[in-house]
């Protein structure tokens, strides 16, 4: 007998005649086959929560098994689409069914009857591993998809190259007990489990982003776990945006977890118009989108998180470095609490459920780079927004995340409502990875950067502490070096700090300019200092112009044009040589 409805409350349903239902197994809830998944079983009863809107479901209805916990379905046709929280393609639904997501439409995902150009990469007779690549599809201009294998065995039989579809069967592999597999183009795996790796590598590389204050003073690596913390309006999405397009990984996958319908337009509007600085073409070449809005149901909301980690870690298995950007998880944590709520668990801080931390930790862990089953190696990046309410950091979402991640963008309102964007606010932003990446820098610059951000970190440091002192007594109560210090702080701040996403210069800056710009200011600090052990008043010294084009360099100076540098240092150094030799006179 089948298990039948007797409890329902919102998503979450229990049933009865449940005992031969499995624990996350993917069931088909009511007459309309609504998708669910078992989340707990006691004696004859289970609790369900389910995926998808429950309004018409009545008391006695079936519900059917499936056979297997909540799976995706890897193959082409990921890459340029846009999911809902459990896989199902946003636009063929609309195409099929109009602006709204009517229930009970099944577990549609990757398109089925386009047919792909592939190329095998087996012969009979070939062993074959888990992991292994079979096949290849040039999925996009960008990027090759590459077929891994979900068994081990001996290939008894391959097609030629050639166009299927992703139910076709190109290869029969014959495993060790002897039992006979027919790969398709894509392969299942259950969401909450991560993707098996050989080897966990340490993190070594920068995942450049062209933003400075990110690449510099607070990077992030591939691999890498990052929280953006910040209030409304403080420009969380509009980071994401920029990382998105701008870092130098392979695969971006973004998710949109419980944001307002209007933002997540945008993000549908914008993502298409956008080039990939990199490639010099669409950045939906290389993307994925997830959409989950807070109007949709609210489990699948808390499955969006692991639907878009799956996908990750399947691209990162064919060797690809991937970033993914999830907007936000506050949202992701408010579905945990609601669905906790509705069964009735004891709540902890803040209604939020005692696991709310474990949870987070398990996410984040599944970021990281790795040597991947072929060999192959590649990076999972995560990037997580959080949105505490009224921006308090000390709220239970924030700082578990805290706990979990290695990069902390705090955002401050203060900054963003000044127009200083990124709105990162440097004091109480942290990186782990700086000196992990200090290998990194040297060998592209052959020069210790690390020591040099510490400098100009420190010089910021500095600034904060002096603050309060010119609020009190004034400026004109400092010493020459405390008011170099602040004004080689603003320098920091305003030139470097501060980008302009609407400069076609400013937008994005390669590293190495990134560097060219630090090394300038330190070079006015150094001269700066010197010159202030002459006989003459900080004000004497002082060259508001060549402060002033110190600071405009960032847009004076093109990225594809970096002997400026040298012409801007030569005017530095002229200009405290006639500051020097005139007091010698």
């Amino acid at each position: 007998m089948n298990a039948i409805i007797k409890v329902i409350n919102g998503p979450v349903i229990i049933a009865k005649n449940a005992s031969l239902l499995k624990i996350r197994e993917m069931v088909m809830v009511g007459k309309n086959k609504l998708i669910g998944e078992v989340i707990s079983i006691e004696k004859d009863f289970a609790t369900i929560q389910v995926y998808e809107d429950t309004t018409g479901l009545k008391i006695g209805e079936e519900i059917l098994p499936t056979g297997r916990p909540l799976s995706l379905k890897l193959g082409p046709g990921m890459l340029g689409n846009m999911f809902d929280g459990i896989q199902r393609p946003l636009n063929k639904i609309k195409d099929e069914n109009g602006a709204f997501i009517p229930s009970g439409i099944g577990l549609k995902s990757i398109d089925e009857d386009k047919k792909w150009q592939v190329n095998i990469k087996v012969k009979q007779g070939d062993n074959i591993d888990i992991g292994d690549i079979y096949a290849t599809i040039q999925e996009t201009e960008s990027i090759e998809h590459r077929l891994l294998s979900p068994v081990k065995g001996v290939v008894e039989k391959v097609e030629e190259d050639g166009e299927y579809t992703i139910e076709d069967e190109i290869v029969t592999v014959k495993k060790e007990n002897d039992e006979v597999e027919k790969l398709k183009l894509y392969q299942y795996w259950p969401v909450r489990n991560p993707r098996p790796t050989k080897k966990t590598l340490p993190i070594r590389d920068l995942l450049e982003t062209g933003q400075r204050v990110l690449d510099i003073f607070f990077p992030i690596s591939k691999g890498g776990t990052v929280a953006i913390p910040g209030g409304f309006g403080t420009g969380k999405t509009m980071l994401q945006h920029q990382l998105a397009q701008y870092s130098n990984a392979d695969i971006i996958v973004y998710i949109g977890c419980g944001e307002r319908g209007n933002e997540m337009t945008q993000v549908l509007e914008d993502f298409p118009n956008l080039i990939d600085p990199n490639t010099k073409r669409g950045l939906m070449e290389r993307t994925i989108l997830i959409a989950n809005t807070s109007n949709m149901p609210v489990a699948a909301r808390e499955a969006s998180i692991y639907t878009g980690i799956t996908m990750a870690e399947y691209f990162r298995d064919m060797g690809y470095d991937v970033a993914l950007m999830a907007d936000s998880t506050s949202r992701w944590a408010e579905a945990l609490r609601e669905i906790s709520a509705r069964l009735e668990e004891i709540p902890a801080e803040e209604g939020y459920p005692a696991y709310l931390g474990s949870r987070l930790s398990e996410f984040y862990e599944r970021a990281g780079s790795f040597i991947n089953l072929n060999g192959s190696k590649g990076s999972v990046t995560l990037i997580g927004a959080v949105s505490p309410t009224g921006g308090d950091f000390s709220e239970p979402v924030t700082e578990n995340t805290r706990r979990s991640v290695n990069v902390f963008l705090g955002l401050d309102k203060n900054l963003a409502y000044s127009r200083h964007y990124p709105a990162i606010n440097w004091l109480t932003s942290y990186s782990n990875y700086v000196n992990n990446l200090s290998d990194y820098y040297e060998d592209l610059t052959g020069e210790d950067i690390v020591s040099l951000r510490n400098e100009m970190m420190n010089i910021l440091t500095e600034e904060d502490r002096l603050k309060s002192i010119v609020m009190l007594v004034g400026k004109d109560a400092l010493s020459d070096d405390q008011k170099n210090i602040m004004d080689v702080a603003d320098i920091i701040r305003v030139g470097y700090l501060q980008q302009n996403a609407y400069n076609d210069i400013d937008k994005y800056v390669p590293l190495k300019k990134q560097i060219l710009m630090l090394k300038s200011i330190k070079r006015y600090y150094d001269n700066m200092k010197e010159a202030l052990k002459s006989t003459l008043d900080y004000e004497e010294i002082l060259n508001p112009k060549l402060v002033s084009e110190i600071i405009s360099m960032k847009y004076d100076i093109r990225n594809d044009d970096l002997n400026k540098f040298t012409e801007l240092n030569a005017k530095i150094d002229n200009y405290f040589q006639s500051i020097k030799e005139g007091d010698m006179q």
